[in-house]
Formats: structure tokens, sequence, C-alpha cells
């Protein structure tokens, strides 16, 4: 009998642990090579990790809701023979966090109790959980921190931040007082708000349905956004009429060729991509009082899952791809969100959001912010309109392809005259569209 050690997998350049939220195997169960043994999740996707042999799961080293690192032994496995099976050692990497907090905290801890944190209604990540816990941080204490992460969440510098600054206080308090941290999002009072005591009232039909967990998440999203940016829209229509006819000349031939379908999600993300380009000021993300002016370009594409919730996953450096390139890439990433097939990188790293609105037949919509980005666009159903069509031999009513779209932006950093002029060069880009193009 030999033993092998199942490992954390590596999961993408920027996820470094995952939470486990489901063991499929229990000890002494038989595991066949590649059957899935355990859940795991990161923020926003969930994942399952395969056994690399055949044999019987034998230990157990992570509970459900531990936080796992990278290239840890989770699990040991005994597999049949006389060699000795293991993966190739993965060193992982202390987190920088703790190294920092180390060196920030220069007062001695107070000893009290773990919090649980999971009873709070804000979501926190496996690391500052640690973190706090580490450091003795209350759940009432940590939910006072301002967040200026993505999606308004506390995230590692806010903690840091809040530590350093706790620490220093003259003595130490067995109440310690909440101080706002270095990069606030926000200026009026980080008070948690009381929730609504009033109860709901519940009929004899009805139904109670707890969300699940990437609900909760979203949930949790959407209020942050909404939160922590002033939200503004500009709406504009365009006529898309040359776009349909190419397309509806080429879609056959297209999938022939290329093995692909041919939608209008890769052409839009296109036009989008190139006014990025032109306007560079729509694709930062804000930290506190800091603008960060991304070098890469990285769409995300809204993606509707079969149970109803959403998921975005994100096209990496979309203005380099032509219109092949970027359909492989649409309709690979909305394959493998359907099936529940992304991998934790795939949703990383998006410096600004295209949702489709008009998927589900919305002319169009006021989407909101993807945090930490700073705009948002809504593409509406296309439709069959009566136009005044301007020619050299006068004016006329024409049956014409039009959409709306529908531009969110941050206007704590992004003005009407950048906001409206993004969206309107999107919609020259469209408008101006070659039907004589190839593809």
């Amino acid at each position: 009998m030999a033993k092998f050690e199942l490992k954390l997998p590596k999961m993408g350049e920027s996820v470094a642990e995952a939470t486990v939220t489901n063991w499929l195997k229990k000890v002494g169960d038989k595991i066949e090579m590649d059957e899935a043994v355990l859940e795991i999740a990161t923020d926003k996707v969930d994942s399952e990790v395969p056994s690399e042999v055949a044999g019987t799961l034998v230990e157990i080293l992570f509970n459900t809701d531990d936080v796992v690192q990278v290239g840890q032994t989770i699990a040991i496995i005994e597999t049949e023979g006389g060699a000795v099976a293991s993966t190739p050692e993965v060193k992982a990497e202390a987190p920088v966090a703790v190294a920092e907090v180390a060196k920030a905290v220069e007062v001695a801890k107070e000893t009290v109790a773990p919090a649980d944190f999971s009873a709070s209604d804000k979501f926190f990540s496996p690391l500052v959980k640690n973190i706090a816990k580490e450091e003795g941080i209350s759940l009432a204490e940590l939910e006072s921190i301002a967040g200026s992460g993505k999606d308004g969440r506390v995230n590692k510098e806010d903690l840091l931040n809040y530590i350093k600054n706790r620490g220093s206080q003259v003595g130490v308090q067995s109440t310690v007082t909440s101080v706002q941290p270095a990069l606030e999002t926000k200026t009026t009072s980080n008070v948690k708000p009381q929730a609504s005591t009033v109860p709901v009232s519940l009929n004899g039909g009805d139904e109670i349905v707890e969300m699940d967990r990437m609900r909760k998440l979203i949930s949790g999203y959407m209020v942050a956004s909404v939160q922590t940016s002033a939200h503004v829209q500009s709406f504009i229509e365009v006529d898309v009429t040359n776009i349909v006819k190419w397309r509806d000349k080429v879609k056959n031939a297209f999938e022939k060729r290329e093995g692909e379908k041919l939608t209008f999600t890769p052409i839009f993300m296109e036009a989008v991509a190139k006014a990025l380009k032109d306007f560079p000021g729509m694709n930062i993300s804000v930290d506190g009082d800091f603008i960060i002016k991304r070098k890469n370009i990285n769409l995300g594409m809204a993606a509707a899952l079969p149970n109803g919730n959403l998921i975005v996953p994100v096209i990496k450096n979309a203005d380099q791809l032509n219109l092949v390139g970027m359909a492989k890439a649409v309709n690979d990433l909305g394959n493998r969100a359907k099936a529940g097939k992304l991998k934790p990188d795939d949703t990383q790293g998006g410096t600004y959001t295209v949702t489709n609105v008009g998927t589900f037949g919305s002319v169009f919509g006021t989407p909101i912010i993807n945090q930490p980005q700073v705009g948002i666009l809504a593409l509406g159903a296309i439709r069959k309109v009566p136009a005044v069509i301007e020619t050299p031999e006068g004016d006329f009513i024409g049956i014409r392809q039009k959409m709306f779209l529908s531009h969110s932006y941050d206007h704590r950093v992004v003005d009407g005259a950048l906001g409206g002029s993004f969206v309107k060069r999107v919609a020259e880009y469209l408008e101006a569209f070659d039907v004589n193009r190839d593809f």
C-alpha cells in the first residue's frame, strides 16, 4: 500500500486559497481516478477537486468551511502497489498579510474568544477573516470598517490600516473604538445601519426558500456597489442595421470555417474594446482616494446561469483580439459558465463590464457597476423600428434595426462628458460597421 497526498491545486495566478464547502467522499470510501473528492469555493466560483489516483480515502485534513492555501495537503488516499504516490510538492507561500500585520501591530494582543464571522450579513474573504481572528478583532469591530476593495468589501489593506491605527493608540482598551482606514470610500458614518425589525407577513401558501451561496454573494455585491459609487446613466440609440445584415450574410460560413457560432456579442465587445482605447479614463479602478489606470483592457461579460444567478467571466486583453478570437472567447466563457466549469481565474481582473439585457427582451436598463470598476454597459434588444433616413435627395421613413446602449458610470471619478462621450464612441463604431469586411 502507498499513500497519496491530495493537494489543493493551483486555480489561477490571482487565486491563493479556497474554502472547503462540501466533502463528496468520506473516510473509507473508494475513489476512482479523476473522481471528484470535495467541493471548494473562491469568492465567485465553485469548483470540484478530483483525485489523481484510484484508491481509498483514509484521512481528511480539513473540515467544511476551513480555508486552504494552494499547495496544502487536504486529504490522504491509500493506493494499491508498493510505490509511494505523491504529487510534486507545491510550496504554499505564507500570506503576505500575516507578515505585514506582525510588523504593523506592536502592542500586546487581547485574549478574546474567536468571532463567528459567518453570522454577519456582510461578505468577508477568507484571508480577511483569518487576519481578523489572529488579531482578536470582533465581528462588530470588523463590520464597522469601511471597505474600499472590490464590491465595497473590506480588503487586506483596509484591515491592515485599521489594525495599524488601532495598535498605535495610547493604551490598549478592552473595548476598541473603530478607526477609519486611510483609504476610506465614504465620508458618511461607517457604522452599520440596523436592519428593520418589522416582521415579514406570510400567508398560508407562501414558501420560504433560503438564498444559495452565490445569490447571497451577488446580493452583497450589488448593495455594496450602490452604497460605494454615485451611479449615473447615459443612454444612446444605435442603428445596427448594417451589422444585422452582415451577420445574416456570413454566420453560416463563419460557423463552417471556424466551428463557432457568430452572435452579436463579440461584435459589440469589439466596439467596446476600441472605445476603451480611445477613452482610457473609463478603463480605471477606484481604491479609496486613489485612481488606478489599468494598462490591460479586460472585458467582463455578464452571463446568466441556468439557476437564475449571474456570473461575470473576463475576456483578457480584449483589445488584442480580432473578431474570430473574440467570438471564440465569448463562446468558450459563456458555455463553461452555463456548465459550471469556469475556473476561479476566469472571473478575475476585469477592468470594464458589458451585460446584454436584450437577451431577455429588455429595451434598455440601468446596470449596477461591478466594483472597483467605474463603468458598465448594458446592451438592449435589437428591434425593427420606423426611422427617418437622411439622403442627399431628402429624408424619408424606412424600417431600421435599432437598439439602446445604457451606460452606468461612477460619478465620483467619471463626469458626464467622459461617460457620454464613451458610449457615443461605441455607437459610432457600431454604426460605421463595414458590411464588406471579412471575418
